[in-house]
């Protein structure tokens, strides 16, 4: 599957921001299954410095720099990727949850998502709403895909009821939020599980597929889980927000421990005072 990704983000400041440094998790990762055809970054006001590289999680990463005033600040992140379904192991074929924690112990590319998190400390209450899911012995995915279903049939879709920094104890006790919150819920009780688990950060599709239902999440920034399943396995994508297994309708930008490591956007800047923020994002066939 080809889609064209649109992400546009208007910053509008209430006085002149003199100085500004921004961190920007804008461009799709290259990966197994996913193949970036084309991209394009602009700005406005245009940049004075920018750098690309990546950061501690191998993610594509921009720095730019702003040194003359200005009151907007405007970024649109274009792409062309090229996405096909990665192969899924029978979930029955797949170890004991048990194994898997032991196991993550000697990965280092596991065992640093198994570990709490700034955004993302122990969370009694996670730990015991997944324990349900993973009974003794029971094969690791097999447990991943129910805990998966239950959050989309447990927990409202509902924009506006969290923040950023809302904790997930409060997203526990509302059963509401968006799919930040879910992802973050579920990372919190995998990991009181010993299991290792990252945010992942990047898109779904705008318009459901043909007879499909419409895939809650789209028109924004969108988020799901990647569970590790073992080194045989690797690592499977789950999307708690709409119940699925991660397939060829997402496109993935990167991952972190929570949030904050993958975030879109963020930065520092001298002055500004009050502001506003507008976000639009389309994925469409291409």
């Amino acid at each position: 599957m080809i889609w064209c990704v649109r992400h546009a983000t208007t910053y509008r400041y209430a006085e002149p921001v003199d100085i500004a440094t921004h961190l920007l998790h804008l461009a799709p990762r290259p990966l197994p299954h996913q193949r970036v055809l084309a991209e394009s970054l602009t700005c406005q006001p245009e940049p004075s410095r920018i750098s690309t590289g990546t950061d501690h999680f191998g993610n594509r990463a921009t720095w730019i720099f702003l040194d003359r005033p200005h009151s907007v600040f405007e970024v649109t992140a274009e792409a062309t990727v090229e996405v096909t379904a990665p192969a899924i192991p029978q979930p029955s074929a797949t170890p004991p949850w048990e194994e898997i924690t032991a196991l993550s112990a000697q990965d280092p590319s596991a065992a640093e998502f198994a570990l709490p998190s700034p955004m993302l400390p122990p969370e009694a209450g996670a730990t015991a709403y997944a324990a349900t899911s993973f009974p003794p012995g029971r094969p690791v995915l097999e447990g991943l895909l129910d805990l998966n279903a239950r959050i989309r049939r447990d927990f409202a879709f509902r924009a506006g009821v969290t923040g950023i920094a809302t904790p997930v104890s409060q997203v526990l006790a509302q059963r509401a939020g968006v799919c930040q919150d879910f992802t973050h819920l579920v990372l919190c009780a995998l990991r009181g599980l010993g299991l290792p688990a990252r945010y992942v950060s990047g898109y779904i599709r705008t318009l459901p597929p043909p007879g499909g239902a419409p895939r809650l999440g789209a028109d924004q920034s969108h988020a799901w889980v990647g569970a590790w399943l073992g080194p045989e396995h690797g690592w499977v994508d789950l999307d708690p927000t709409n119940a699925l297994v991660v397939r060829d309708e997402h496109v993935t930008l990167g991952w972190g421990r929570d949030f904050h490591d993958i975030s879109p956007l963020r930065g520092i800047i001298l002055g500004g005072g009050r502001h506003s923020l507008q976000v639009e994002v389309d994925l469409a066939p291409g």
